[in-house]
């Protein structure tokens, strides 16, 4: 009899023996060793709305509940896998109370993930992932990990609306890594600005401080404005934004515009542009020596009221001081009793600082009659000859009554004793006149006549 120990049978793992003994087929060597935490791989056989059957050759089909199936809230079976897919899922359980294999597909991806990311941040190489999610303050990315990129390192310029990165995949690299918070915080800034980097020192070795060169307004701040040059940024300093005062760079400017601007100042070390906005325009100031000089009277409009007097701009971006003292003829004890700010007044020029670029000015010094500087690019005003309404007068009358000195000069040197005869001519001629409205001038002239002398009054009866 042959011991059933030594059958050759057993050796191949298809038989084993029972409890008496006897030979039976060995179904469980058949079957793959898993263990609880392992990672197996298998085939979708059936996927429901709230789970997914998967063969891995176990002795039961493992199930993937539908919260095991990704790291996304809320997902349906159906768009996470198909049938026939070839997937990876953690052992979680081998055997729960209805005896089922229970598996995870968002656990096997994440620790395989993990992996993944971790060797890339100790290469400081990128990782990529798909937008699953926008939430306050930035982004969730699929790495097989809820990855978080903060809004600020989105982009190297800030980004308006998180929205239109939904769905995208970016390239973004680990800035920090915590195992024990599941925590990865992502930067695809930091990718951007390396794929730059070579543009950035491109630029840096062509610009020169005196170029004027164009560039895109990329972000506003209160003290000035960032101007993209086609790969790396430079400010403009509120201070060099217009010749005239600025409150806030969003009066003169806007994000998006185009400008040109020109390169002030450049920090080779630290890899800053300082660029200037107002230097590309025309200076007012030169305006004024080319336009003005000390005692021209000219327009302004009173831009602010202050203590010791009064600014006022002559031209845009160009202010004078009027001092209170020179506000009025009288004693001022407040500037606001003479002007108001946008009031529009003529001024004297009394002083030109180029080198402080600085105007003094005078609202008292300004007299009648005194010509007004037009502004720059306005054409002069004509010359008042102060012409009087007789000149334009109508008739031979007035062209007589010109006339008339000049004659009386030449026939009499006296004018007092020939004006006497000259006037009893027309006055005694008069009277003869039949019209009642010539006789009256005519009778105040013969009472006048008659009171001057006595003798000419028996001629007239």
């Amino acid at each position: 009899m042959t011991d059933p120990l030594s059958d050759p049978r057993l050796e191949e793992g298809v038989w084993t023996t029972g409890p008496d003994g006897e030979l039976i087929p060995d179904y469980e060597s058949t079957f793959p060793t898993i263990n609880e935490g392992e990672v197996v791989h298998g085939t979708v056989v059936r996927v429901d709305k709230d789970e997914v059957l998967v063969d891995i050759g176990y002795k039961s089909e493992g199930v993937i509940p539908v919260s095991e199936l990704s790291i996304r809230r809320s997902v349906n079976p159906a768009d996470e896998v198909s049938l026939g897919d070839e997937v990876a899922a953690l052992v979680m359980t081998k055997e729960d109370a209805d005896g089922r294999l229970i598996l995870s597909k968002k656990r096997a991806r994440f620790e395989l993930a993990w992996k993944a990311i971790e060797q890339a941040h100790e290469q400081g190489e990128p990782v990529t992932g798909r937008v699953i999610e926008v939430v306050k303050g930035g982004l969730i990315l699929d790495l097989g990990v809820r990855g978080f990129l903060p809004a600020s390192l989105v982009d190297i310029r800030r980004v308006q609306d998180l929205d239109e990165f939904l769905g995208q995949e970016l390239r973004s690299k680990v800035i920090e890594l915590n195992r024990s918070r599941n925590n990865v915080v992502l930067s695809r800034r930091a990718v951007l600005e390396d794929e730059r980097k070579e543009m950035r020192q491109a630029i840096l070795d062509r610009l020169n401080p005196g170029d004027v060169v164009e560039g895109t307004i990329s972000n506003i701040v209160d003290f000035g404005a960032f101007v993209d040059l086609d790969g790396m940024d430079g400010l403009i300093h509120i201070s060099e934004l217009s010749w005239s005062h600025v409150n806030h760079p969003s009066e003169v400017l806007e994000i998006g515009q185009k400008v040109d601007v020109k390169v002030l100042d450049i920090d080779r070390d630290r890899q800053r542009i300082s660029l200037g906005l107002k230097q590309t325009q025309s200076d007012p100031w030169q305006q004024v020596l080319e336009s003005y000089q000390e005692g021209d009277v000219v327009a302004g409009k009173v831009t602010k009221v202050v203590t010791f007097g009064a600014f006022v701009e002559i031209l845009p971006g160009v202010e004078g001081l009027v001092h209170i003292s020179e506000l009025a003829q009288h004693h001022v004890e407040n500037p606001r009793e003479i002007v108001s700010q946008g009031d529009t007044v003529n001024v004297r020029i009394l002083e030109v600082d180029a080198e402080r670029r600085r105007l003094s000015l005078s609202l008292k010094r300004v007299e009648d009659g005194m010509p007004l500087q037009p502004g720059v690019g306005e054409d002069a005003a004509p010359p008042s000859i102060d012409l009087s309404e007789d000149v334009f007068a109508d008739g031979p009358a007035a062209a007589d009554a010109e006339e008339a000195p000049p004659l009386a000069e030449a026939e009499a040197p006296e004018p007092e004793a020939a004006a006497e005869p000259e006037a009893v001519e027309p006055e005694a001629a008069e009277p003869e006149a039949v019209e009642p409205e010539a006789a009256e001038p005519v009778a105040e002239s013969a009472d006048e006549s008659a009171e001057g002398s006595d003798d000419t009054a028996p001629p007239a009866a």
